[in-house]
Parts: C-alpha cells; structure tokens; sequence
C-alpha cells in the first residue's frame, strides 16, 4: 500500500507576474491576517511594488517550491529505507496560496493509488495562521474533490522540539558561529498578531522551545536572544521586532551576530531579501560590525532525514 505524504506550505510566487494573485490569496486568508477582508485591497495595493522588488532582487520568484521538491525527494528515499512496511512512500505538494494546491495534491494521491495518508504542514511551530490554515485549505479540499472516505489520514501539527529537528537545527548554527564564542546569536521567527496570540496561539511558546533546545544541544557560551520578522499590516505584533534588537546590539557594541532564521525551513523571501539584503543594510548603518545568517536547512541531509524520523515515528 503506497503512503503518500502531503507537504504543506504557503508557496510562493514563481515569477515576478504571480507576486499578485500570491498577495491576492495570502490577504484573503482571515486565518492569516485577520484585519480583512476592507483591508485587503489596501494592503495588496501597499505592498506590491516593495514585495515585486524584494523577489526580483532574489531571482525574479520564490525558491520555496525548489526546496520542497528537493526535501520531498530525500524524505521519501530515507522512508523507504527506515520505514519498509509502510512503503513505498510518495511525496505531494500542497501550497497555501500558490500551485500545486491542496487539490492538486489529493488528485495526484488518488490517481496514484493512496490510501495512507499523512498530512505534514512544514510548519515546525503550530499557529492557527499556517498549520492551522493549511489543515483547513486540505480539508475543504478533501470535500470538495468527494475524498471524504479516499484515505485514512495521519496529521503531523507540529515538531518544534523533535531531536531530530533540533539536532538538524543546531547543526546549521553551529555552521555559522564557526567556533567563534562572542558571536551574538539572534534566533528570528515570522511574526504574529498580537490578538491571534492572545486567543490562544502556542506559536510563541513553541518558538520558544525551539530556542532553548537548540542552545541547549550547542552547549556553547555565546550570548542569544529572540526577535521577530516579517510584521504585515497595522495590527499589533509579536515584539521585540529584528530590525530593533539588531539596532539595539549595535549600540550596544556587540562584535558580531549571527541571525538564525528559527521559523523557516528554507530559503525564501524572509531569509534571502529581509535578511541578506534588507536587514544586512540596517545593520551596516546601524554601525554593527558583523551581520550574518546560518544556513537555512534546505536540503541539508541531516533535516531530511529528521522529516523522515517525524514521519515515521507517526506511521510506523
């Protein structure tokens, strides 16, 4: 029996001509931003030029589903490999507000012969504004395709302290610290609405654990802190924001920082243009001496294989 596993993320636009229909969606989405649906409009006409910009300046789109493809493909040869009685194992795509979608993935599925299935949103920290949004989009799907009764479902919410993860994790920064104890270690997650926190979000506190667990399985010295990116929309957000506490540890005279991208799985528009480009550049006037990120997990091996223990561990 083939298990097939749905990656679920929120995409991106692949070429500059998509930026719009992608903000289109994103906006539209009340689990996202729940500012709408008045401000919409607003707020895609605010930010399209600047978000046009920032993906041209990466390459001209997003590399979010490259990443994905390459991460599915490894995870499914390592569960094959780990997992025999629940393979063979195939991966599908489903992004939040970009092709393929959750449709498109649960079509393939029954074509394919499915009948296991696992919904894994690549989220490691659950909210209600990307698990819990990608679950619902996959459940509507679900409906709307008749597949009520196609497949017996295995959900994966969340992972943000799975020692795999954090093992994959703490690799990557100890790539980017390179021995060096007096780097300032600055962990940086995607943002969220104050109001979606106060309603019961776990987001922060699973961001949270995340950091903790990474520190402690660095066992290093280097002095660390969290902040938050990404802030969209005139709600209150998650605080202290990066642009902030980057500016603060300049004048406090810190050497060096090294800014951990927490909340992302690979490279994309927060990684590659809010940090290299747009947060490198504050930092620079700001007089910080040194600014640089780890590397983003990707491909990197020992990720895949932890995508493959998390799954497994569920399946198995």
């Amino acid at each position: 029996m083939t298990t097939g596993v749905v990656l679920m993320n929120m995409g991106g636009p692949w070429t500059l001509d998509d930026v719009r229909p992608f903000l289109r969606a994103l906006f539209a989405d009340l689990d996202m931003l729940p500012a709408k649906p008045l401000l919409s409009p607003l707020l895609i006409r605010a930010r399209l030029g600047r978000v046009t910009r920032q993906y041209a300046a990466i390459g001209g789109g997003s590399p979010l589903r490259h990443w994905t493809e390459r991460q599915a493909a490894a995870m499914v040869a390592e569960l094959d490999r780990i997992s025999p009685g629940t393979a063979p194992h195939r991966a599908y795509l489903a992004f939040r507000y970009a092709e393929p979608r959750s449709d498109t993935a649960l079509q393939a599925m029954r074509a394919d012969g499915v009948r296991r299935a696992v919904a894994f949103p690549q989220y490691p920290h659950y909210s209600v504004t990307t698990t819990g949004s990608s679950l619902a989009d996959l459940w509507q799907a679900v409906g709307r395709n008749g597949l009520e009764d196609a497949f017996d479902w295995t959900v994966i919410d969340r992972w943000p302290t799975h020692p795999a993860y954090v093992e994959a994790l703490a690799e990557a920064v100890a790539e980017g610290l390179d021995g060096d104890p007096d780097t300032h270690v600055l962990f940086s997650a995607h943002s969220l609405p104050v109001r979606t926190v106060e309603q019961g979000d776990p987001y922060p506190l699973e961001i949270r654990a995340t950091v903790r667990a990474v520190m402690a399985r660095l066992a290093v010295p280097n002095p660390h802190s969290l902040a938050y990116q990404s802030r969209v929309g005139p709600l209150r957000w998650l605080r202290p924001s990066t642009i902030e506490t980057v500016q603060h540890l300049a004048r406090r005279k810190a050497k060096r920082v090294l800014v951990v991208p927490v909340a992302f799985t690979c490279d994309h528009i927060e990684t590659l243009s809010e940090i290299d480009i747009e947060l490198a550049e504050i930092a620079r006037q700001a007089g910080l001496a040194e600014l640089r990120r780890s590397p983003a997990l990707n491909d990197r091996p020992s990720f895949t294989r932890a995508l493959a223990r998390i799954v497994e561990t569920r399946i198995g």
